[in-house]
Parts: C-alpha cells; sequence; structure tokens
C-alpha cells in the first residue's frame, strides 16, 4: 500500500484536483510523458521466445525483458549461454497452474511424466549461490525513491524500472537488501530444494496473483513485457502443481526457439522502452494508481500494492 512516499509525491497529491472531473487517468498521465521520460531497453537485455502457433496457425511470440545489474546476473548470464547454445530449442511449456504460474524446460528434467533422458546442458554454467537472491544498497540512495509501505518488508519501490522489496540488513550499518519481487508476469528460474538455486534451464512466470512467499526463495530474472497473452491462456494441467500428466502430453506447448534479441538480424530485433521510474511522471503515474480520482471512480482506495502499480512498457514508436 502506498503510505509512506517521497517529498515530491506528497507535494503532488496535495495539489491534485479535487474534482474527479478533472484528474487525469493513470494511462492519460503515462500517454502525456515527455519522449525524454521514457528509457530504451537495449536489444541485449530482450528475449525473443517463439512458441509454436496456434490452433489458428497464427504465429505467437513472447519477448522477455531481463532484469538489470546488480540483480540475478549469474542467473542471467546462463540463461544468454543457454539461449545461444540453442538449448531452449524444441523444449517446452510442461506446467500451467490456475492462478499461479506457467512453466517452462525440457519436458524430460524433473518432470513427473518425462519418459525419457534430459537434455546435455552446455559448460560454463554459473551455479549462483542463495545470498544473490538479495543485493546490498546504501540506505540514503534508497530513501531518495517513492517508497511504498509492503507487508513482506520495511518497504518497496523501483530501481531502475524494477518492483524491489527493502530491508535492513543489520542493525547498526546503513546497508539494506533489496530484493525483486514477484508479480504478474515476473520471469523466474525453477530449482530443486535447497541449495539448488536453479541454472536458468527451466523458467516460469507468475500468472496470478502475485505470490510473494516466493521473494528471496526464487531467483527473478526477468518480466514478460509482450505476448503474455499466449500463456496466460494456456490450458491448465490436472497432474501435481498443474504438470500436464502422461494423458496430457499433446497438451504442452512446443517453444521453437529463445533468443537473445541482440543476435537476431536488425530487422526482426523487437523495440521497447520503459518510463522511467525517477521522474515526476511516474510519481503521478503511482499516486494515480493508488487513488482513482478519474470519472468513473466514486471512491480513491488509499492505497496500492507494489504489483498494481506495473511499470508503463511500449513498443518504441516507429519501430
Amino acid at each position: 500500500m502506498i503510505r509512506t512516499l517521497s517529498t515530491a509525491l506528497v507535494a503532488l497529491a496535495l495539489t491534485l484536483p479535487a474534482k474527479a472531473q478533472d484528474a487525469p487517468s493513470p494511462n492519460r498521465i503515462v500517454s502525456d510523458a515527455s519522449a525524454q521520460e521514457w528509457v530504451a531497453i537495449q536489444p541485449g537485455d530482450l528475449l525473443v521466445m517463439t512458441l509454436a502457433p496456434g490452433q489458428d496457425g497464427k504465429p505467437r511470440t513472447v519477448v522477455i525483458q531481463l532484469m538489470p545489474e546488480p540483480f540475478s546476473q549469474g542467473w542471467i548470464a546462463n540463461i544468454r549461454t543457454l539461449a545461444r547454445a540453442g538449448w531452449y530449442d524444441g523444449i517446452s511449456v510442461n506446467r500451467v497452474q490456475d492462478n499461479y504460474v506457467v512453466q517452462w524446460g525440457d519436458p524430460n528434467y524433473d518432470n513427473p511424466e518425462a519418459e525419457g533422458a534430459a537434455k546435455t546442458l552446455p559448460e560454463g554454467l554459473n551455479q549462483v549461490p542463495e545470498s544473490e537472491y538479495l543485493v546490498t544498497r546504501q540506505r540514503d540512495e534508497l530513501l531518495k525513491r517513492t517508497r511504498l509501505s509492503d507487508p513482506y518488508s520495511e518497504w518497496s519501490s523501483f530501481i531502475d524500472g524494477w518492483p524491489v522489496a527493502v530491508k535492513q540488513t543489520t542493525v547498526h550499518s546503513m546497508d539494506y537488501g533489496a530484493w525483486p519481487i514477484h508479480c504478474y508476469g515476473m520471469v523466474g528460474v525453477g530449482r530443486n530444494m535447497s541449495p539448488d538455486t536453479g541454472s536458468g534451464a527451466e523458467l516460469y512466470t507468475v500468472i496470478g496473483h502475485a505470490p510473494r512467499h516466493l521473494d528471496r526463495n526464487i531467483a527473478l530474472v526477468g518480466r514478460v513485457i509482450s505476448g503474455m497473452e499466449h500463456l496466460s491462456s494456456l490450458p491448465r494441467g490436472s497432474g501435481d502443481l498443474g504438470f500436464y500428466t502422461t494423458e496430457e502430453a499433446d497438451m504442452r506447448t512446443p517453444i521453437l526457439s529463445i533468443r537473445v534479441a541482440s543476435d537476431l538480424p536488425a530487422e526482426e530485433q523487437p523495440a521497447f522502452e520503459y518510463l522511467s521510474t525517477e521522474g515526476e511522471t511516474f510519481a503521478r503515474y503511482a499516486e494515480a494508481r493508488a487513488n482513482r480520482r478519474d470519472p468513473f471512480f466514486i471512491v480513491p482506495a488509499g492505497g496500492a500494492d507494489i504489483c498494481n502499480i506495473p511499470v508503463p512498457i511500449r513498443a518504441i514508436p516507429g519501430e
């Protein structure tokens, strides 16, 4: 819930129009943002996942934005290695659990219905320790950002366009731990029991209510920014945890390829940008998401969970 706000945002909230008909919607605030407030996502930070065509024969493409430094870089390096080795080609979506996750990987690896030998992983993958689930940041740096109250941490915020939770790591230091949050569309790394943290060969995305209990227990490495409808609408599996049973093997969606966008020909590279979370427009947008005053709404909610303030992302105009 938004309760602790930056000084600029508090001042802004006090000056917002009292009449609902005068208040812009969050979408209007975003559409009015200047071009300088949008940040281009580099092609090397995008994955292009091509699913087998749907029943209508139309192509299905999912674009994933990988998380920037300092978060999850060991796993993300593995994901780039796996993609560039072609390891993901021919895997499938093996698990769809309603209001939870869609998971993809080798159907013969750690799958209750596996029938063959697992694919050999490429050499040189990192073994990432559990300590990498969070990073240390300086308190003063974090206090400069919009802060939201959060039941899972001291507060939540946005760092370089990503939702994170924050908590002091030691009583007498100014060091704070920050970690990414399991919001809708976030992409994580499947793993076995601790201390295993996964390699990046098994990935999932959240398709339901934010499962915040997974924060700091599983690595988050990115988010789906295009084509989410191709994953969230897949048929649910009836096996344990939503895995497809042997009888449901034909329900698995084949994944034809996953490529790092920068490795594709220039004309095939997707181009996206996100609204900077450091500027005044984002602060206005976040406050408007928390307290809708545009004409449809009767009573402002008085707050919002960080996962209800999705960072605006759009295809770059003209691309």
